[in-house]
């Protein structure tokens, strides 16, 4: 293996224990997404899982592990609908946009894919060590709570969650005065924004979907208790079915794909973002094989002039996000591209153009612009740093699930 791809991987775990963790006095773990202290559900689970790949040789990663687990159970049963949290109740936010929010509560975007993270690590850890000692009292009050969230949002009442933020981006409000685009019953479960933090556009977000029946159909044979494990593979079969039902469409030039957001009124939204869970990132997920047909039609879509957010420049190519500036590519879609490639040309063709984008520093951004790298945004993110980790061991015949 290259020296500076050693050099580099060694750097994010590094920082990532360093300056990213923080351990607590209940002895679960806080992890802040980088340059931004809060730890946000989804990017802990993505920022720790590369970790478990090397639990044979450094055994401590296990504890550390579930030491984030139980901040997330703890934080998603003081609010199942927030993103992000603080270290403790300072009260600190990104914006206060609830009279109620909790101190805790660094921001209260509500994303179906950020209550996956616990049921992920959750079942990552059973792989990993073949014990479920982490699956406990509390483990199962925040998987009800998420369950019956993700039930309750199947018949999404536009009263139940706002959020329309003044003088903010565009991206950052809900639209239809901060509810959100209406949307018909689908058997998928409603969100109100995608991975990236910006607001779907339309209800019903299919990667965020996917990830979700993934994610019940694994925890569900880890719950003790028989009436919730039935819920969650009862809601997973009735998630997936909507998909096939409504998140399915044909392309006039790509044919049949995924969509990215659909409403269940006709709506379709045709596009892949950078951030995961994506369509380009389905078989990491777990949701389909790897050489699917309808996969395999989706991301040569997801990786073409089609999708308006991929961007071919001068210096690189890649998927962008909304999140962002057109025109500009985020590591974190130059990583799942070599996740989820068919053979290693393409792994390492991916890994190369990952490592062309890092600056003097030795630290992977949110995003960088195609035609010119040396201009970014955000100086230090962890989730970038650790899902070039995954990759590194991927190539190197190292996956987290096997």
């Amino acid at each position: 293996m290259p020296a500076r791809r050693v050099a580099l991987a060694a750097r994010a775990v590094e920082d990532l224990l360093t300056r990213a963790v923080t351990r607590l006095d209940d002895g679960s773990v806080h992890v802040g997404t980088g340059d931004i202290p809060a730890m946000w559900l989804r990017d802990s689970a993505a920022q720790v899982r590369p970790l478990l790949a090397l639990a044979k040789e450094a055994p401590d990663v296990v504890e550390l592990v579930a030491g984030v687990l139980r901040r997330q159970v703890e934080l998603v049963l003081i609010d199942p609908r927030a993103n992000a949290f603080n270290p403790g109740p300072t009260g600190s936010a990104m914006r206060r946009d609830f009279r109620d929010q909790s101190p805790w509560v660094f921001e209260r975007k509500y994303a179906v894919d950020s209550l996956c993270a616990p049921l992920t690590l959750a079942w990552l850890l059973w792989l990993t060590t073949g014990s479920t000692a982490h699956v406990d009292a509390r483990f199962h009050a925040a998987a009800r709570a998420i369950v019956d969230l993700w039930r309750s949002e199947q018949q999404h009442d536009r009263r139940s969650y706002a959020l329309r933020r003044r003088l903010a981006r565009r991206r950052a409000s809900l639209s239809h005065r901060g509810r959100g685009a209406p949307v018909a019953r689908t058997g998928m479960t409603w969100s109100g924004f995608r991975p990236s933090d910006d607001a779907c556009v339309l209800g019903f977000h299919i990667p965020a979907n996917a990830l979700a029946a993934v994610s019940l159909e694994r925890a569900a044979p880890l719950l003790g208790d028989e009436c919730l494990a039935a819920d969650a593979a009862q809601l997973a079969a009735e998630i997936r079915t909507g998909i096939a039902a409504h998140g399915v469409v044909e392309h006039p030039d790509a044919g049949r794909i995924y969509a990215y957001e659909v409403d269940g009124r006709g709506g379709v939204l045709l596009q892949d973002d950078a951030n995961v869970p994506s369509l380009l990132s389905l078989p990491y997920l777990g949701f389909c094989a790897p050489a699917d047909p309808l996969y395999l039609t989706t991301r040569a879509f997801a990786l073409g002039g089609g999708n308006p957010l991929f961007t071919k420049g001068r210096a690189t190519r890649g998927i962008g996000s909304d999140h962002t500036r057109r025109g500009w590519v985020w590591p974190l879609a130059l990583a799942m591209e070599g996740l989820t490639a068919a053979d290693d040309e393409e792994r390492h063709d991916a890994l190369s153009r990952l490592e062309a984008l890092v600056t003097g520093d030795g630290t992977f951004h949110e995003s960088v612009d195609a035609n010119d790298p040396s201009r970014f945004t955000r100086h230090w993110f962890s989730w970038a740093d650790m899902l070039y980790v995954e990759l590194v061991l991927a190539a190197a015949g190292i996956r987290v699930t096997t």
